[in-house]
Protein backbone atom coordinates (compact mmCIF):
# COMPACT_ATOMS: atom_id res chain seq x y z
CA UNK A 1 0.00 0.00 0.00
CA UNK A 2 1.33 3.43 -1.14
CA UNK A 3 1.94 6.49 1.36
CA UNK A 4 0.05 9.33 1.04
CA UNK A 5 2.20 12.19 -0.77
CA UNK A 6 2.06 14.69 1.66
CA UNK A 7 4.59 11.80 3.53
CA UNK A 8 6.76 11.10 1.50
CA UNK A 9 8.20 14.24 0.56
CA UNK A 10 12.10 13.05 0.34
CA UNK A 11 11.14 9.69 -1.87
CA UNK A 12 8.72 12.23 -4.10
CA UNK A 13 12.00 14.45 -4.73
CA UNK A 14 14.13 11.58 -5.27
CA UNK A 15 12.53 10.16 -8.32
CA UNK A 16 13.44 14.07 -9.71
CA UNK A 17 16.48 15.20 -7.62
CA UNK A 18 19.16 13.60 -4.51
CA UNK A 19 19.87 15.51 -1.23
CA UNK A 20 23.16 17.93 -1.03
CA UNK A 21 24.05 17.81 2.39
CA UNK A 22 27.26 19.44 2.32
CA UNK A 23 28.31 17.86 -0.48
CA UNK A 24 27.38 16.25 -3.90
CA UNK A 25 26.45 12.83 -2.80
CA UNK A 26 23.22 11.23 -3.68
CA UNK A 27 21.39 9.31 -1.08
CA UNK A 28 21.02 5.57 -2.19
CA UNK A 29 17.04 6.09 -2.44
CA UNK A 30 17.50 9.06 -4.89
CA UNK A 31 19.64 7.18 -7.23
CA UNK A 32 16.91 3.94 -6.89
CA UNK A 33 13.96 5.82 -7.07
CA UNK A 34 15.08 8.49 -10.10
CA UNK A 35 16.47 5.24 -12.20
CA UNK A 36 13.05 3.56 -11.82
CA UNK A 37 10.82 6.63 -12.20
CA UNK A 38 12.21 9.25 -14.73
CA UNK A 39 9.23 10.28 -16.41
CA UNK A 40 10.57 11.24 -20.27
CA UNK A 41 6.80 12.99 -20.90
CA UNK A 42 8.24 16.43 -21.18
CA UNK A 43 11.75 15.20 -21.95
CA UNK A 44 15.02 14.84 -19.66
CA UNK A 45 14.22 14.03 -15.85
CA UNK A 46 15.29 17.38 -13.44
CA UNK A 47 17.97 16.84 -10.31
CA UNK A 48 17.79 18.77 -7.98
CA UNK A 49 20.29 19.35 -4.79
CA UNK A 50 20.40 20.94 -1.79
CA UNK A 51 21.95 21.95 1.25
CA UNK A 52 20.02 23.14 4.27
CA UNK A 53 15.68 22.42 4.25
CA UNK A 54 13.81 20.99 2.45
CA UNK A 55 9.73 22.21 2.88
CA UNK A 56 7.48 20.20 1.41
CA UNK A 57 3.98 21.90 1.33
CA UNK A 58 1.43 19.36 0.21
CA UNK A 59 -1.45 22.06 -0.45
CA UNK A 60 0.30 24.43 -2.67
CA UNK A 61 2.23 21.18 -4.25
CA UNK A 62 5.52 23.15 -3.57
CA UNK A 63 8.47 22.32 -2.62
CA UNK A 64 11.54 24.82 -1.32
CA UNK A 65 15.05 23.87 -0.97
CA UNK A 66 17.61 26.22 1.41
CA UNK A 67 20.83 27.17 1.83
CA UNK A 68 21.79 26.87 -1.77
CA UNK A 69 20.40 25.27 -4.34
CA UNK A 70 20.63 23.81 -7.46
CA UNK A 71 18.33 22.17 -10.68
CA UNK A 72 19.86 20.68 -13.60
CA UNK A 73 18.32 19.20 -16.77
CA UNK A 74 20.76 18.08 -19.16
CA UNK A 75 23.44 20.94 -19.84
CA UNK A 76 21.31 23.14 -18.04
CA UNK A 77 21.93 24.26 -14.72
CA UNK A 78 20.26 26.82 -12.64
CA UNK A 79 22.11 28.00 -8.92
CA UNK A 80 20.43 29.91 -6.63
CA UNK A 81 19.82 30.45 -2.85
CA UNK A 82 16.82 29.16 -3.14
CA UNK A 83 15.11 26.87 -5.00
CA UNK A 84 10.76 26.48 -5.28
CA UNK A 85 9.85 23.31 -7.05
CA UNK A 86 6.30 22.99 -8.68
CA UNK A 87 4.74 19.67 -8.62
CA UNK A 88 1.78 18.73 -10.69
CA UNK A 89 0.22 15.02 -11.15
CA UNK A 90 1.64 13.01 -13.85
CA UNK A 91 -0.68 12.52 -16.93
CA UNK A 92 -1.67 9.30 -17.49
CA UNK A 93 -2.27 7.48 -20.86
CA UNK A 94 -5.99 6.71 -21.86
CA UNK A 95 -7.26 3.77 -19.95
CA UNK A 96 -4.39 3.31 -17.43
CA UNK A 97 -6.17 2.32 -13.81
CA UNK A 98 -6.25 5.14 -11.19
CA UNK A 99 -7.23 2.63 -8.61
CA UNK A 100 -5.07 0.31 -6.26
CA UNK A 101 -6.16 -3.58 -5.90
CA UNK A 102 -8.37 -2.67 -3.12
CA UNK A 103 -10.68 -0.01 -4.92
CA UNK A 104 -8.82 2.83 -3.56
CA UNK A 105 -7.42 5.72 -4.93
CA UNK A 106 -4.31 5.29 -6.34
CA UNK A 107 -1.23 8.07 -5.56
CA UNK A 108 2.38 8.45 -4.21
CA UNK A 109 5.12 10.22 -5.08
CA UNK A 110 5.77 7.97 -8.45
CA UNK A 111 2.63 9.90 -9.85
CA UNK A 112 3.43 13.92 -9.08
CA UNK A 113 5.75 15.35 -11.76
CA UNK A 114 8.03 18.52 -12.03
CA UNK A 115 7.29 21.49 -14.09
CA UNK A 116 8.16 24.76 -12.95
CA UNK A 117 11.21 26.14 -10.68
CA UNK A 118 11.52 29.19 -9.35
CA UNK A 119 14.64 30.51 -8.31
CA UNK A 120 15.53 33.37 -5.44
CA UNK A 121 18.29 35.09 -4.57
CA UNK A 122 22.06 34.71 -6.62
CA UNK A 123 20.62 33.12 -9.63
CA UNK A 124 23.31 32.04 -11.84
CA UNK A 125 22.11 29.65 -15.36
CA UNK A 126 24.46 28.39 -17.32
CA UNK A 127 25.43 25.26 -19.94
CA UNK A 128 28.57 24.47 -21.87
CA UNK A 129 29.38 27.69 -23.03
CA UNK A 130 26.45 30.62 -22.23
CA UNK A 131 25.36 31.93 -18.91
CA UNK A 132 23.40 34.44 -17.00
CA UNK A 133 22.94 35.66 -13.89
CA UNK A 134 19.97 38.06 -11.89
CA UNK A 135 18.26 38.24 -8.74
CA UNK A 136 15.33 36.01 -9.30
CA UNK A 137 14.14 33.36 -12.26
CA UNK A 138 11.99 31.11 -13.43
CA UNK A 139 12.29 27.67 -15.32
CA UNK A 140 9.68 26.05 -17.18
CA UNK A 141 10.44 22.56 -17.61
CA UNK A 142 7.57 21.97 -20.37
CA UNK A 143 8.74 24.74 -22.48
CA UNK A 144 12.67 24.49 -21.49
CA UNK A 145 12.44 28.39 -21.63
CA UNK A 146 13.93 30.44 -18.67
CA UNK A 147 12.60 34.13 -17.62
CA UNK A 148 15.31 35.87 -15.59
CA UNK A 149 14.57 39.56 -13.44
CA UNK A 150 16.57 42.01 -11.07
CA UNK A 151 19.26 44.21 -10.96
CA UNK A 152 22.31 43.89 -12.93
CA UNK A 153 20.91 41.08 -14.91
CA UNK A 154 23.53 39.90 -18.15
CA UNK A 155 23.82 36.62 -20.04
CA UNK A 156 26.77 35.83 -21.75
CA UNK A 157 27.33 33.37 -24.63
CA UNK A 158 31.58 33.25 -26.33
CA UNK A 159 32.39 36.77 -27.74
CA UNK A 160 28.82 38.33 -26.83
CA UNK A 161 27.15 40.01 -23.67
CA UNK A 162 23.28 40.75 -23.39
CA UNK A 163 22.07 42.82 -20.24
CA UNK A 164 18.47 44.21 -20.39
CA UNK A 165 16.59 46.09 -17.27
CA UNK A 166 13.46 44.39 -17.21
CA UNK A 167 13.82 40.50 -18.30
CA UNK A 168 15.92 38.42 -20.07
CA UNK A 169 13.98 35.37 -21.79
CA UNK A 170 16.34 32.41 -22.49
CA UNK A 171 15.70 29.60 -24.65
CA UNK A 172 18.26 27.02 -24.60
CA UNK A 173 17.09 24.43 -26.90
CA UNK A 174 17.17 27.52 -30.03
CA UNK A 175 20.09 29.31 -28.45
CA UNK A 176 17.78 32.69 -28.31
CA UNK A 177 17.95 34.98 -25.63
CA UNK A 178 15.35 38.21 -25.61
CA UNK A 179 16.11 41.13 -23.56
CA UNK A 180 13.62 43.54 -22.30
CA UNK A 181 13.61 47.42 -21.62
CA UNK A 182 17.03 48.90 -22.58
CA UNK A 183 18.42 45.58 -23.82
CA UNK A 184 22.18 45.47 -25.37
CA UNK A 185 24.62 42.98 -27.03
CA UNK A 186 28.18 43.99 -26.99
CA UNK A 187 30.38 41.81 -29.00
CA UNK A 188 34.23 41.42 -28.52
CA UNK A 189 35.36 42.77 -31.80
CA UNK A 190 33.90 46.56 -30.77
CA UNK A 191 30.36 45.91 -32.11
CA UNK A 192 27.51 47.60 -29.67
CA UNK A 193 23.76 47.36 -30.36
CA UNK A 194 20.56 49.03 -28.34
CA UNK A 195 17.21 48.99 -28.42
CA UNK A 196 14.37 48.82 -26.30
CA UNK A 197 13.61 45.33 -26.72
CA UNK A 198 16.35 42.73 -28.57
CA UNK A 199 16.73 39.55 -29.97
CA UNK A 200 19.94 37.70 -30.07
CA UNK A 201 19.95 34.51 -32.21
CA UNK A 202 23.44 32.09 -32.21
CA UNK A 203 24.67 29.44 -34.31
CA UNK A 204 22.82 26.25 -34.69
CA UNK A 205 25.39 23.31 -33.80
CA UNK A 206 25.09 23.01 -37.74
CA UNK A 207 26.31 26.25 -38.86
CA UNK A 208 29.34 26.16 -36.47
CA UNK A 209 30.12 22.78 -38.15
CA UNK A 210 29.84 24.45 -41.17
CA UNK A 211 31.53 27.37 -40.34
CA UNK A 212 34.93 25.26 -39.12
CA UNK A 213 34.87 23.47 -42.32
CA UNK A 214 35.13 25.76 -44.30
CA UNK A 215 38.03 28.45 -42.83
CA UNK A 216 41.20 27.81 -44.28
CA UNK A 217 43.82 26.34 -42.00
CA UNK A 218 45.71 29.33 -40.32
CA UNK A 219 43.18 31.77 -40.82
CA UNK A 220 41.95 34.19 -38.36
CA UNK A 221 38.78 32.71 -36.96
CA UNK A 222 35.80 34.91 -37.38
CA UNK A 223 35.62 37.98 -35.12
CA UNK A 224 31.82 37.27 -34.96
CA UNK A 225 31.68 34.58 -32.49
CA UNK A 226 28.50 32.70 -31.86
CA UNK A 227 25.85 35.29 -33.10
CA UNK A 228 24.08 34.77 -36.20
CA UNK A 229 21.36 37.87 -35.79
CA UNK A 230 19.98 40.55 -33.44
CA UNK A 231 16.42 41.86 -34.04
CA UNK A 232 16.07 45.44 -32.33
CA UNK A 233 12.85 47.09 -31.83
CA UNK A 234 12.17 50.59 -30.60
CA UNK A 235 15.33 53.16 -30.34
CA UNK A 236 17.26 50.71 -32.03
CA UNK A 237 21.59 51.93 -31.97
CA UNK A 238 24.53 49.93 -33.60
CA UNK A 239 27.87 51.74 -32.88
CA UNK A 240 31.31 50.59 -34.53
CA UNK A 241 34.73 52.26 -33.88
CA UNK A 242 33.78 54.48 -36.86
CA UNK A 243 29.91 54.64 -37.38
CA UNK A 244 26.50 54.96 -35.55
CA UNK A 245 23.53 54.09 -37.34
CA UNK A 246 20.03 54.19 -35.48
CA UNK A 247 16.57 53.03 -36.35
CA UNK A 248 13.24 52.70 -35.22
CA UNK A 249 13.93 48.95 -35.64
CA UNK A 250 16.22 46.59 -37.55
CA UNK A 251 18.14 43.69 -38.42
CA UNK A 252 21.43 42.74 -37.88
CA UNK A 253 23.86 40.13 -39.39
CA UNK A 254 26.74 38.99 -37.56
CA UNK A 255 28.58 36.87 -40.56
CA UNK A 256 28.49 39.00 -43.03
CA UNK A 257 28.44 42.47 -40.58
CA UNK A 258 25.45 44.11 -42.26
CA UNK A 259 22.50 45.70 -40.27
CA UNK A 260 19.51 47.01 -42.05
CA UNK A 261 17.29 49.61 -40.32
CA UNK A 262 14.44 51.54 -41.36
CA UNK A 263 12.47 54.21 -39.94
CA UNK A 264 13.79 57.71 -39.33
CA UNK A 265 17.20 56.31 -40.06
CA UNK A 266 20.29 58.48 -39.22
CA UNK A 267 23.60 56.92 -40.18
CA UNK A 268 26.79 58.83 -38.93
CA UNK A 269 30.50 58.90 -39.50
CA UNK A 270 32.73 61.26 -37.99
CA UNK A 271 30.78 64.64 -38.70
CA UNK A 272 29.04 63.30 -41.58
CA UNK A 273 25.53 62.10 -41.58
CA UNK A 274 23.20 60.59 -44.46
CA UNK A 275 18.61 60.21 -43.29
CA UNK A 276 16.77 58.43 -44.42
CA UNK A 277 13.55 56.08 -44.12
CA UNK A 278 15.62 52.69 -44.63
CA UNK A 279 19.23 51.96 -44.84
CA UNK A 280 21.42 48.73 -45.44
CA UNK A 281 24.96 49.58 -43.39
CA UNK A 282 28.13 47.49 -44.19
CA UNK A 283 29.89 47.74 -40.51
CA UNK A 284 33.39 46.15 -41.98
CA UNK A 285 33.50 48.66 -45.09
CA UNK A 286 31.79 51.50 -43.59
CA UNK A 287 29.64 51.93 -46.30
CA UNK A 288 26.00 52.85 -46.20
CA UNK A 289 23.04 52.62 -48.62
CA UNK A 290 20.57 54.90 -47.81
CA UNK A 291 17.09 54.19 -49.16
CA UNK A 292 14.12 56.83 -49.47
CA UNK A 293 10.72 56.01 -48.37
CA UNK A 294 7.24 56.26 -50.38
CA UNK A 295 7.98 60.50 -49.20
CA UNK A 296 10.97 60.76 -47.53
CA UNK A 297 13.90 62.10 -49.55
CA UNK A 298 17.62 60.66 -48.21
CA UNK A 299 19.18 63.57 -46.91
CA UNK A 300 22.58 64.18 -46.17
CA UNK A 301 25.22 66.41 -44.31
CA UNK A 302 28.97 66.06 -46.03
CA UNK A 303 32.23 68.00 -43.87
CA UNK A 304 34.78 69.31 -46.13
CA UNK A 305 38.19 67.53 -45.37
CA UNK A 306 36.42 65.16 -43.21
CA UNK A 307 38.67 61.60 -43.41
CA UNK A 308 35.78 59.16 -41.30
CA UNK A 309 38.43 57.85 -39.30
Amino acid sequence: MRLPVSFRPHALLAATGCLLAGALVPSSEAVSAETAAQDQSHGQVVHLFWKKEEIYDHNRQTVTLTGGARAQRGDMTVDADTLVGYLRPKQKPAGTATTDGNGSQAGGDDDMELYRVEAFGHVHIYNLEDQGWGDHGLYDVDKAVLLMTGKAMKFTTPRQLMTARDLVEYYPHTRVSIGWGDATVNTNDGKRITADIMQAVELSDAQKAANRASQAPGTEKSRSGNLDRAYGWGHVVIRTERQTATGDRGVYLAGPELARLIGHVHVTQGQNQNNGSQAIVNLKTGVSHMLSGSSNPVQGLIVPNETGK
